[in-house]
């Protein structure tokens, strides 16, 4: 699982990506921003984002083949446009699958402190015996 300082970073750095293809003309390969979406889907499913957070894994996904789809057939528009949405949909994913995680950890908490609770009480109870 990546840190969280590790996840800041490769989001800045796809900011900047974006940011600098987004100067380039329309004519200009797309081929940064398809690889930026790529980096994203992979981080995301590194995350764990395919069993938390299916639905947008797959549209994630579908985008980034089109993407490769419309940059091989030289639709550079299309290609930069669905290597975005992708990138966002991949985002979204490991955004869920992250919080879905953490919910997890937090349920796991609370109970861990309910049981904790309850071994106090016993032992105050039985040592006032």
């Amino acid at each position: 699982m990546m840190n969280l300082n590790t996840q800041w970073q490769m989001m800045c750095g796809i900011a900047m990506l974006v940011g600098l293809t987004a100067c380039a003309s329309d004519k200009t390969p797309a081929t940064a921003d398809v690889a930026v979406s790529r980096e994203a889907v992979a981080a995301a499913t590194s995350a764990g984002a395919a069993d938390l957070a299916p639905a947008e894994m797959q549209s994630a996904r579908d985008k980034l083949m089109r993407a490769n789809q419309a940059l091989a057939a030289k639709d550079y528009k299309t290609a930069q446009d669905l290597a975005t949405q992708a990138s966002a949909d991949a985002q979204l994913a490991q955004s869920k699958a992250n919080s879905a995680k953490a919910t997890t950890a937090a349920d796991e908490l609370q109970k861990n402190i309910r049981l904790l609770r309850e071994e106090v009480a016993r032992a105050n109870a039985t040592s006032q015996q």
